[in-house]
């Protein structure tokens, strides 16, 4: 096994564990995560023994967003530098909320245990599966609604919270605790961080008494209806598209500049900080 693979593979009967394995950088998203997960779906899917998926993470966070190191960080350059292609963009970010997305569209039921941070890309990860339980850490949201991006599947949103819960949290970007997550249904459970594994395991086995093809059923009519009602396709690609516009409006652009001043870390603490959250909560 390659020590340096950002997911570990781990067969547990019909449960397949996909597990983030970047807990020194709070498992954020970079080109080699999104594509060994994106090739892990697909083995998972094609594996007949396999029935349920269950996604976790390693250390105290399960996803803190996309890496700032890659080259959405070069993609910011070139705009201001007057460089920016949109459709390139949208080719660019879309390839991420593909490989995301196979949590959702794959034909087997997926479910993530969450820990700690699961913010802004994160919840790209998180919300595509079909249940998620959390721990008492863990901590939900969106940050760069307020500057520099929108989620990718926003129908994932609406879906999980509804249109008047969704429209509050995007339009403030605030975020949201793990008590407030379970009461809006964002989570299907909230357990303590040292039962997290248990129970999504003890969940995720349940889950695998049922025949294949039961589940495949069940999860083809129940996606059947969440198209028909959100439009995936199209809340993608308006996803995409406008978070490419997000990160090179004026002010999406000065966002940079000032990262290059301060430091990336610094910068999402100013932006941040007039609203006492995410690492700027005691």
């Amino acid at each position: 096994m390659n020590p340096e693979a950002p997911i570990r593979i781990e067969d547990d009967g019909a449960v397949r564990h996909l597990i983030l394995c970047r807990p020194a950088a709070y498992n954020t998203i970079n080109i080699a995560l999104r594509d060994a997960l994106s090739t892990a779906i697909d083995a998972a899917d094609d594996d007949h023994a396999v029935k349920v998926l269950l996604l976790r993470a390693e250390g105290n966070a399960f996803c803190a967003g996309f890496g700032l190191d890659w080259s959405t960080f070069n993609q910011a350059r070139e705009a201001a530098e007057g460089g920016w292609d949109s459709m390139r963009d949208l080719r660019a970010i879309g390839s991420y909320a593909a490989a995301f997305s196979k949590l959702h569209s794959c034909s087997k039921p997926t479910i993530a245990a969450v820990q700690g941070w699961c913010v802004a890309g994160g919840t790209d990860l998180a919300l595509n599966c079909d249940i998620i339980v959390c721990g008492e850490s863990a901590k939900f949201g969106y940050p760069p609604a307020r500057i520099w991006g929108v989620p990718e599947q926003p129908w994932l949103w609406v879906a999980r919270i509804g249109l008047q819960a969704a429209r509050r949290y995007l339009f403030t970007g605030d975020e949201i605790d793990a008590a407030e997550a379970e009461r809006l249904g964002l989570v299907w459970q909230r357990v303590p961080d040292a039962q997290l594994l248990d129970s999504a395991t003890t969940l995720a086995h349940r889950i695998a008494m049922l025949p294949l093809n039961q589940l495949q059923m069940h999860k083809l009519v129940l996606n059947d209806v969440a198209h028909r009602s959100f439009d995936p396709a199209t809340s993608r690609m308006l996803g995409c598209l406008f978070d490419g516009v997000a990160r090179h409006t004026r002010e999406g652009v000065d966002f940079v500049e000032r990262a290059d001043v301060i430091g990336w870390r610094a910068a999402v603490d100013e932006r941040d900080g007039p609203f006492g959250d995410y690492s700027r909560r005691r």
